[in-house]
């Protein structure tokens, strides 16, 4: 059978592809559904072939026994917490991510939290916007110069941070420390880059919040599982904490009554900090190119389970 008599691959998108990015497929396969409900709505997938996922829905075994076709999940990201790998890999299926992607905007979006949190930006917006225009005396925000940032993970997006913050101030002594109490300890501003694993659920807990020296700030562009959430709002109640920046919440979108979308000393942001335009364009097109090469029995260049068993 020629390439052109060949049936097209089968594609499901956990999140629907702007058409720009579908018509990647074009020639080659179709969109059985997504997750919107438009285009087959989620039932479709056990239609798929390729799944191009995002970061809400679980890929565990007994969604991909639902999939019996499925042959490769792609991530639109860096984080595969939200797939079973040893289900996956078992099953012939392949994963992919896109680890550098969003490394640029999930940086500059965490320098942003942590400038704003410092600055008391959202605080202080809204009491020009209730009409109190002179703030001098009441404004308490802090100058970063001098103080210690504390990275939690550095991967491509946590060395990212480090060269932005390294690149406005004067000089930049850094050092790796034994553990991350001691890093806690010794912080002024703690910014989350770790993935989420059993290892790293809840990592900011309770104790751990009380080892950050009194005024700190809290700064997570990672994954909402990192935090005990209640922990911190007891820490930022107390004073203990300063403020913090959260792009992300568990679970996630968050409840609207969730106190933290409604304090003065949070910034909140919805899981936006790899999402420019920029970024968006590189992890739509590697995540649909990564799917494709797999399909077509080629090796992708960011396979996360390199020896899956295919079938």
């Amino acid at each position: 059978m020629s390439t052109s008599e060949q049936t097209p691959f089968r594609f499901w998108f956990e999140r629907r592809p702007p058409e720009r990015y579908a018509q990647l497929l074009e020639g080659a396969a179709v969109i059985v559904g997504d997750n919107s409900g438009s285009n087959g709505g989620p039932e479709a997938i056990a239609e798929a072939q390729a799944v191009v996922a995002s970061a809400r829905v679980r890929y565990d075994a007994e969604l991909m026994d639902r999939v019996p076709g499925l042959r490769v999940i792609s991530r639109t990201g860096i984080g595969v917490d939200n797939i079973a790998l040893d289900a996956a890999t078992s099953r012939g299926i392949a994963v992919c991510n896109v680890p550098d992607g969003p490394t640029v905007s999930t940086a500059e979006h965490a320098v942003t939290l942590l400038m704003a949190a410092a600055k008391q930006i959202p605080a202080a917006a809204q009491s020009l916007r209730d009409g109190h225009g002179d703030l001098f005396n009441d404004y308490q925000g802090i100058e970063l110069d001098g103080l210690t940032l504390g990275l939690v993970g550095l991967g491509q997006i946590g060395r990212r941070v480090a060269r932005i913050c390294g690149a406005v101030a004067e000089s930049v002594p850094a050092e790796l420390v034994e553990d991350l109490e001691s890093l806690l300890r010794r912080a002024d501003v703690v910014s989350l880059h770790a993935p989420l694993t059993e290892q790293t659920s809840r990592m900011i807990d309770r104790e751990r919040l009380a080892l950050m020296k009194p005024g700190a700030i809290l700064v997570n562009t990672a994954r909402g599982g990192l935090v005990e959430e209640d922990a911190l709002l007891e820490a930022l109640d107390s004073g203990h904490i300063r403020g913090a920046g959260l792009d992300v919440f568990d679970p996630e979108p968050p409840q609207p009554d969730n106190p933290l979308l409604h304090r003065p000393d949070v910034i909140a942001t919805p899981h936006i900090a790899g999402a420019t335009l920029a970024s968006k364009d590189r992890l739509w097109r590697i995540a649909i190119t990564q799917a494709l090469q797999v399909l077509r029995g080629e090796t992708p260049p960011n396979l996360v389970n390199p020896a899956p068993d295919r079938r």
